[in-house]
């Protein structure tokens, strides 16, 4: 599960990076990877959470991945003899009580009664099953959970975000972990899923001089791994395509030109009533410095 590095209570959400980068200052001199691939959906969305900072429900989905999140960081404080399925499911419940405290007020939006809250949190099982069987965390000591990096780039431009987890073995080598409660992408997808871990990627080798062996996303919708052994080149790659979006994104930010870009996500998009691809109308821009637009 994620937290806020900010000393007030973080939103109900199951992306930590978003919310260190929403709550850091200037609002446009940072790019995590969730914002990242918000423009790339959708500028006029990007300006929606950034820029404007519209508040969004939050979807019980989303809630339950952050539950059980916090629950796989906290199972690996248990002697590894103890990090068995049936205590994982029994951690449920206080992780649920965790995610709740971040905002009392949102969490009570999510259910109508305490019988459907329990029925839901019992949803969260299955995903920890998955879990156990793509690996056995009795076998795992990881070096960091809920790693919060973060780098700047030659241009001025800050990178930040949470790896989920980070293993080191032996020799040194780095595996980069993430968990995802849905499912993996379809065929012709994958990269855009790669994206995040790429961007984390670049983050680590940046601030450390070294590239991690391996980046690895756990799907416990349909318990399926995508790996990935990135390489400098690779890596600086994705830094030119930071680089080329955060110019994209300035340069939106100077003409006020934040189009939106119609797809079949927009039907999970909290904002259609402001938006002009459903009739909307967004409300008028605030009025933020404007970076320099970066040279390099």
């Amino acid at each position: 599960m994620s937290t806020s590095p900010s000393d007030s209570p973080a939103p109900l959400a199951a992306d930590p990076a978003a919310v260190w980068e929403d709550t850091a200052a200037p609002r446009t001199s940072s790019l995590s990877p969730s914002r990242a691939g918000d423009f790339m959906t959708c500028p006029l969305l990007y300006r929606f959470r950034v820029i404007d900072r519209l508040p969004q429900k939050p979807s019980r989905e989303a809630v339950r991945g952050t539950v059980v999140h916090q629950v796989l960081e906290d199972l690996f404080d248990l002697p590894p003899e103890q990090r068995t399925l049936d205590r994982a499911a029994s951690m449920l419940p206080a992780a649920w009580d965790v995610v709740r405290e971040q905002d009392e007020a949102a969490a009570t939006q999510l259910f109508e009664s305490a019988d459907e809250a329990e029925e839901w949190l019992a949803s969260a099982v299955p995903l920890l099953e998955s879990y156990f069987r793509l690996e056995d965390p009795s076998r795992l000591e990881p070096a960091e959970r809920e790693l919060r990096v973060e780098t700047t780039l030659d241009d001025g431009l800050v990178l930040r975000g949470f790896v989920d987890r980070l293993d080191r073995n032996a020799t040194g080598d780095t595996r980069v972990v993430d968990y995802k409660t849905g499912k993996s992408p379809g065929e012709g997808y994958e990269q855009k899923a790669l994206f995040q871990m790429r961007f984390y990627a670049l983050v680590l080798w940046r601030a450390t001089g070294t590239v991690p062996r391996l980046l690895q996303l756990l799907y416990l919708g349909n318990e399926q791994i995508l790996r990935y052994e990135p390489d400098e080149a690779d890596l600086l790659a994705t830094e030119r395509k930071i680089k080329a979006l955060w110019r994209a994104i300035q340069q939106a930010q100077e003409s006020g030109d934040w189009r939106p870009s119609p797809s079949r996500l927009c039907d999970w998009c909290d904002h259609q009533a402001l938006c002009p691809a459903f009739g909307g109308t967004p409300p008028p821009l605030p009025t933020l410095p404007v970076p320099p637009v970066p040279t390099a």
